[in-house]
């Protein structure tokens, strides 16, 4: 437990400093985030052009430095399965830190990736899959709450192409979240919280959950809830700062990896419950426009979080209630999850 709170508490204080280093970087050079205009069709938040962006950059390092700082704790070993998570979201934080540089470098909210990041980023996902199944001894079973609930046994490179599509679309999601002032780093710090309960659960209780190395996990997801709540501060509205592609991707990469290497597929879209309601109000625009012959849309604008702003509702409503949202959808999955753990312990003790 105290090499939790060191993780937490190193990754949460270097993510302040280093988000008001970047702030400043910015600053000094006049530099900051192109935002979309009436020409692209987007929402009016013109107001916020020249936001000094990249701050995932400080999101991601102050968590590796953070979960570092809490092997000094005796007891607590680095596991393969925390260095390939941090390999990845290092990988897709870089693809997305290209296209940050490419925007603020052409003054554009259009990075080079833009039309082909999808295919990219599909690519390096399954291939991140590939590296997980192989490096490390991860269950290759579909999972809810442990690895043999429902426990469905998928050929390799079955699960391959399950957990890249799960990569795929967590970082996409995050990505789509991060419209608004705080919206993502707020409800992905309590996604943080919740891998990092889970992953301590199954440290406590190997026996039933059999995850490698869960206690390390469990620092990883709490230096990254630190490092968000370090981020947040300066990212709350009127942000300051925003973390750009470099943070959604790599937030996105780390929840991904946490949820595959704690045996928990199937409980990530409640977890992440705002990221799924944000990237599926953009499927189902986009499903009802083309259907329709381009004439109809289900939303005035997508993300949805866009839509109720032309509704009417104030920029930090939205967030707030979103935040409640995720709020809600975070305890849920963590009841489902012990509720399960109480009812494998109660049938122990009967027996």
């Amino acid at each position: 437990m105290i090499a939790l709170m060191i993780a937490g508490s190193v990754s949460m204080l270097l993510s302040l400093i280093g988000t008001r280093i970047i702030i400043r970087f910015f600053q000094n050079r006049g530099k900051g985030q192109p935002i979309l205009g009436k020409e692209d069709r987007g929402p009016e938040h013109q107001h916020k052009a020249g936001t000094p962006t990249m701050g995932g950059l400080a999101i991601i390092g102050a968590a590796f430095i953070g979960w570092i700082a809490a092997h000094m704790r005796e007891g607590l070993v680095f596991s393969d399965q925390a260095i390939v998570l941090f390999s990845a979201v290092l990988i897709l934080a870089f693809l997305g830190f290209l296209d940050d540089f490419l925007k603020v470098r052409r003054a554009h909210n259009r990075g080079i990736f833009w039309k082909k990041k999808g295919y990219v980023t599909f690519g390096i996902s399954v291939l991140l899959a590939w590296l997980l199944i192989t490096v490390t001894d991860v269950s290759q079973t579909i999972s809810f709450t442990r690895y043999n609930s429902p426990g469905w046994e998928l050929p390799w490179w079955l699960w391959i192409f399950w957990a890249g599509a799960i990569i795929f679309a967590t970082t996409n999601a995050v990505n789509v979240t991060d419209g608004l002032d705080g919206l993502a780093s707020g409800s992905a710090m309590f996604g943080f919280l919740a891998y990092g309960i889970i992953a301590y659960y199954a440290f406590r209780n190997s026996d039933i959950y059999h995850v490698i190395n869960p206690l390390d996990l469990a620092a990883v997801a709490i230096a990254f809830a630190g490092a968000c709540g370090g981020f947040l501060w300066y990212n709350a509205a009127p942000a300051k700062v925003f973390m750009g592609d470099v943070g959604a991707l790599g937030i996105g990469a780390a929840l991904a990896l946490l949820a595959l290497t704690t045996n928990t597929h199937l409980l990530l879209p409640l977890i992440c419950a705002i990221n799924v309601i944000e990237i599926g109000s953009v499927a189902l625009q986009m499903t009802v426009f083309k259907a329709s012959g381009r004439k109809k849309r289900l939303f005035k604008i997508s993300p949805v979080h866009h839509h109720f702003e032309l509704t009417g509702w104030p920029e930090t409503t939205v967030i707030i209630r979103f935040w409640l949202i995720a709020g809600v959808a975070v305890a849920i999955a963590l009841a489902i999850f012990i509720a399960d753990f109480t009812r494998l312990q109660d049938l122990a003790l009967r027996r």
